[in-house]
């Protein structure tokens, strides 16, 4: 049998910028809009990690504490590695206003499946298509999963730039997307930065329904309602459960509120597609769920991250700001639920309907 010329040639060493445009070529196959690629070092700015910890911004996160000095270096992830590859991908179903109090809201980012899954199956190919052709190519593959400033690092890329919410944005998408790191042991061909474009603008600190964050590129988390209704194990603070509204898992207001986003495009990725019952889902029947049906219901969902008291949770406090009577003989029922984190939110949702309440 005659070998096959190509794949002779794919085993042979490639230069960087040979490689780093094969590496892009694949990347956007894979459903990668922008690929950036920069060298590993130590964060370009590790003061400003050292201080958001050190004033305490990372709430109950500690995690951020214990891997503080692998973030702002990852040579101590992955000893060896020389380069980074940051690819992004578009997860933007459509801004969908949910009016109705006794409904609630989930972020976009959560209505499909997992991106950790999705996104990680794609890298683990991108790295094997770079091992094809390089074989003495080494890396690792994170998704939001390990001690790696994805959004600091992508905006030391082509891919975007870090807004004022903290969020990564791209000029030909705004921030609607997920962000993916390959460390590799080869050097590449680095990007120039894509520069900073929010100017003056302050729209994002401003729709912050509580105020989370402190100063353009600065989050307190312990305040943002994606850190409450997510991360949070415990007790919501009473003072902040009256700003989260409707949003039973994470939200979206700044990212609404960025001028860059009238540029996202509905993504074509098939996992990120709703799932029915995602958008707008009903509160009262979520406040009855149980922990086997909430582990179905969200198979395959970054939801589970919440986890069903968690969720319940939630749906406790968006129905307490509904103000609709019509709520009350369902959360009294949820009274006699065997969570004390539940019970807690639900006795505060009782009172602040009987307080405020005005629809009957």
């Amino acid at each position: 049998m005659t070998p096959d010329p190509l794949s002779e040639n794919q085993s042979l060493p490639h230069s960087a910028s040979e490689l780093s445009a094969r590496i892009r070529d694949k990347a956007g196959r894979l459903g990668f809009f922008k690929t950036g690629i920069t060298a590993v070092r130590t964060l370009p700015d590790p003061d400003h990690l050292a201080d958001w910890l050190m004033r305490g911004f990372h709430g109950e996160m500690r995690y951020m504490e214990r891997q503080a000095a692998k973030r702002m270096d990852p040579g101590l992830v992955m000893a060896n590695a020389r380069s980074m590859i940051v690819v992004a991908m578009n997860y933007f179903s459509g801004n969908v206003p949910v009016k109705d109090p006794l409904k609630g809201k989930i972020s976009q980012y959560a209505l499909g499946g997992d991106y950790h899954t999705v996104i990680r199956g794609r890298l683990e190919l991108l790295l094997k298509h770079i091992h094809d052709i390089q074989p003495s190519a080494e890396g690792r593959c994170y998704v939001d999963t390990g001690p790696i400033m994805e959004k600091v690092w992508g905006s030391q890329t082509s891919v975007g730039w870090m807004g004022r919410h903290t969020n990564l944005v791209a000029r030909n998408c705004g921030s609607w997307f997920f962000i993916g790191v390959i460390l590799l042991n080869i050097e590449l061909e680095y990007d120039d930065p894509a520069g900073d474009y929010c100017g003056n603008c302050s729209r994002c600190l401003t729709a912050c329904p509580t105020g989370a964050i402190v100063a353009p590129h600065v989050v307190d988390a312990a305040r943002c309602i994606s850190y409450l209704t997510i991360e949070l194990r415990g007790s919501i603070p009473v003072h902040l459960r009256p700003l989260i509204g409707n949003r039973i898992y994470g939200c979206d207001d700044c990212q609404e509120a960025c001028p860059w986003n009238r540029f996202a495009v509905r993504t074509e990725i098939p996992e990120f597609q709703p799932v029915k019952g995602n958008i707008a889902p009903d509160l009262v029947p979520l406040l009855r769920i149980t922990k086997d049906e909430f582990a179905r219901k969200f198979a395959g969902s970054p939801i589970l991250r919440a986890t069903r008291d968690g969720l319940v949770r939630n749906v406790a406090v968006a129905l307490g700001n509904s103000g609709a009577v019509e709520a009350i003989p369902s959360l009294q029922e949820a009274m006699s639920d065997s969570s004390p984190l539940v019970h807690e939110h639900v006795e505060w949702a009782l009172n602040q309907i009987f307080r405020t309440g005005s629809r009957g």
